[in-house]
């Protein structure tokens, strides 16, 4: 009783002097409302942290929804910008919509990029009766007649879906992309259910939006687009080996301020690894249809730059931006 009496005390005596008591030892910005992947990445990252001992106090969560991330971004530039113990959660979508300017003209140098670790791969899929049997047969057909395949995809015109069979057609020498044919439907089940239909000849999405198609047998994944073959689906080629060198997935991962030090952006590089090699980890990858993906650090910072460069030259081709 004497021992809580004096912490009671000596807690009160701080605060009356003005010094703050931290509950956490850090907080994660979730750019969107609770749910979803970008809630998800805070959430799962941050309990593994300290479930694991990375972080020695419980990571604090905060939802800040608006402009699809840019609200959070644009807080964390002009606000937290050498805040330590600030990390925020970041996807594909991310590095997309920066690329695109859609931040209100905000960079992604404006931040650092941590890592990720957890991606959903990338896939093009075909109906089961197509007449395609590999990726090299579809691309080649584009490039010999544009206008004969139609994708679909669940993002917008310009969006991520949209960008990866560009990104292949690109790698194969086939730069006008404005004659490839790209339906935006709301989901990837929309965009699966057009393909399965006869509708459109060939699906760009990801994986966890055609596992049930495929176990169905309705469909056929003619490429992952991811540097290995997917544990639990070893029968789908990459697209890599299959001769395109495109790396497509919806990673989950964190960035933060521009304005922290080496050692802190280190800091949270290693943290962010103790959880990519744990086991806490790998059972939630596997119970969100995640698969492995792990760049971290500068290597990821790299790995950003270079597909925001990508994306946004496709952009200013397809006229999304100017």
């Amino acid at each position: 009783m004497k021992a809580r009496i004096f912490k009671l005390f000596l807690v009160s005596a701080l605060l009356g002097l003005g010094v703050s008591i931290k509950a956490h030892a850090a907080e994660c910005i979730a750019p969107a409302n609770p749910g979803g992947g970008w809630d998800f990445t805070c959430r799962q990252i941050g309990k593994i942290m300290y479930d694991i001992g990375a972080v020695d106090k419980p990571v604090q969560v905060t939802n800040m929804a608006g402009a699809g991330g840019g609200l959070a971004y644009n807080h964390v530039v002009a606000e937290r910008n050498d805040d330590a113990d600030l990390i925020v959660a970041a996807s594909s979508a991310t590095s997309t919509r920066l690329a695109q300017n859609a931040y209100a003209g905000m960079t992604a140098d404006r931040v650092r990029f941590v890592g990720a670790i957890g991606a959903d791969p990338g896939v093009i899929v075909v109906a089961k009766n197509s007449p395609f049997n590999s990726l090299g047969d579809l691309i080649g057909a584009i490039k010999a007649k544009p206008g004969s395949v139609t994708f679909a995809g669940g993002s917008a015109t310009g969006g991520f879906d949209h960008m990866k069979p560009l990104m292949l057609l690109q790698r194969a020498g086939f730069t006008d992309i404005r004659k490839v044919k790209y339906i935006s439907l709301d989901g990837g089940a929309d965009a699966i259910t057009q393909t399965i239909g006869g509708f459109t000849q060939a699906m760009t999405g990801d994986m966890s939006e055609v596992v049930g198609f495929l176990k169905a047998g309705e469909i056929r994944v003619l490429a992952v687009l991811t540097e290995k073959r997917i544990p639990g689906f070893e029968s789908i080629p990459t697209a890599k080996e299959q001769g395109f060198d495109v790396v497509a997935v919806n990673w989950r991962g964190l960035y933060v301020p521009k304005g922290v030090s080496d050692d802190t952006f280190n800091i949270w590089a290693g943290r962010l690894q103790k959880v990519a090699d744990s086991a806490e980890w790998k059972a939630a990858m596997a119970a969100n249809g995640l698969a492995p993906f792990t760049k971290v650090g500068g290597d990821f910072q790299s790995y950003i730059d270079e597909v925001v460069a990508e994306v946004r030259k496709l952009s200013k081709e397809l006229g999304v931006i100017q």
